[in-house]
């Protein structure tokens, strides 16, 4: 028992012994792990360079033009009406073919008006042969009247007789005229060349004198006119540019234009301004300019939609970008996106001319050998460092070298107009 009792004692404090020490090194152990695993632990790569697609700025000869938008007009048109009434006989013309001057159109009964001819030529031969009786009298009397062989108040009583019948005879001659003038309004003729449109009226259908209704269109097509609306400011400008030779001239002292038709091609014949309209609409602050094409194929047509061009002249030292190279800040001012010589992002303000094609004419703000921003915008930034691409004529994207800057003509540049890109 004895023995017992002094072995009792010692197996708790072992296990109690063991498993203190064994809580205290678990804080070491997890210690020395994490300063294995800090050993092993590197640095995170920095993010690559954005790649974005950039425009080489040159200065190149630039041809430019005002495009303003327009309507096409007819130079001469005239709305056939008839001048007097009746049921329409005959119809006598092609429909949608060119007549001339004077060509018969449509033949309105004649029959009520040949009737009132020959009732007027009958009036004039009655007031003739009334004139010849009192003539003859008046020739009698005067000798007689001189001898005092009839009396004065006869004579005169004769001589106003003769003279009232040659008013008769005046009148009677007008009413002739006034017949035979309606009589030939019978037979309705185009009144100008051109080119007739389609049937409004049948044969069969009454017509009056001077009725609202048109019953055939006649249009002169060549040459044409085209009226464009150009802004006082523009006008101005162009004023300036006549005056000092820049704008081509054609004709003497008129300014040469150009159109560009509806479905994009261009018209091959050159037109000149004919007309400024004198006032200025004061709700658009614009005015009317009108122009003269020849348009022998009558290929312009009165109602067309049309954009004339005013060739300005060549700008040596022109400098264009692409269009979705340009963005605009808080307060609307343009501005680009520049790479300086580390490729790093920059606000590069700007000063804009035009919208020319796809492209703006840039005013100040970028000289030769700037690169801009051009694809890419949306993951850009000022003062990020990008890796600049630019594309070549076949539209493969080649990387751009910082020390050097590629020139692109504007023939060959797929960001300019007409270019494959």
């Amino acid at each position: 028992m004895r023995v017992l009792s002094s072995l009792s004692p010692r197996t708790p404090w072992t296990l109690k012994t063991s498993t203190s020490l064994s809580l205290r090194l678990i804080p070491l152990a997890l210690l020395t792990l994490d300063l294995t695993g800090c050993k092993h632990k590197t640095a995170a790569p920095p993010p690559a360079p954005q790649t974005v697609g950039v425009y080489t700025v040159h200065p190149h000869p630039l041809e430019t033009s005002t495009s303003l938008p327009g309507r096409v007009e007819a130079f001469e048109q005239a709305q056939v009406r008839p001048q007097v009434g009746g049921v329409i006989l005959k119809r006598t013309f092609e429909q949608g073919t060119d007549v001339k001057a004077g060509q018969l159109l449509y033949v309105i009964n004649p029959a009520p008006y040949k009737a009132a001819y020959d009732q007027a030529k009958a009036q004039l031969l009655h007031a003739q042969a009334a004139a010849l009786s009192i003539r003859a009298q008046l020739d009698r009397y005067r000798p007689l009247a001189a001898a005092n062989a009839v009396s004065k108040q006869e004579y005169d009583n004769t001589f106003s007789s003769a003279k009232q019948a040659e008013a008769d005879i005046a009148q009677a001659k007008a009413n002739v005229d006034s017949a035979a003038v309606n009589l030939d309004w019978t037979q309705v003729r185009s009144p100008i060349d051109g080119r007739i449109g389609r049937m409004l009226v049948t044969p069969g259908t009454l017509v009056t004198a001077g009725q609202v209704n048109a019953i055939a269109t006649v249009t002169r097509m060549d040459p044409i006119y085209v009226d464009v609306n150009l802004a006082t400011s523009d006008m101005l400008r162009l004023r300036r540019e006549f005056a000092s030779g820049k704008l081509e001239k054609v004709s003497g002292n008129a300014a040469a234009i150009k159109l560009m038709l509806e479905d994009g091609s261009s018209y091959d014949k050159t037109g000149q301004l004919r007309l400024t309209e004198v006032t200025v609409d004061p709700a658009t602050g614009t005015m009317v300019v009108r122009a003269e094409f020849p348009n022998p194929d009558r290929l312009l047509m009165p109602g067309m939609y049309v954009h004339a061009e005013i060739a300005e002249g060549v700008d040596p030292t022109a400098i264009t970008i692409p269009q979705p190279a340009m963005q605009r800040d808080s307060k609307s001012d343009p501005f680009v996106y520049a790479l300086d010589k580390d490729n790093k992002v920059t606000i590069r303000p700007i000063q804009l001319d035009r919208a020319l094609g796809g492209d703006w004419v840039v005013l100040g703000g970028l000289k030769d050998g700037d690169r801009i921003i051009v694809e890419g915008l949306q993951k850009v930034h000022p003062g990020a460092t990008v890796k600049p691409v630019e594309k070549t004529e076949d539209n493969q994207p080649r990387t751009q070298d910082k020390s050097s800057s590629c020139h692109v003509s504007s023939s060959t540049d797929p960001f300019l107009p007409g270019s494959s890109g």
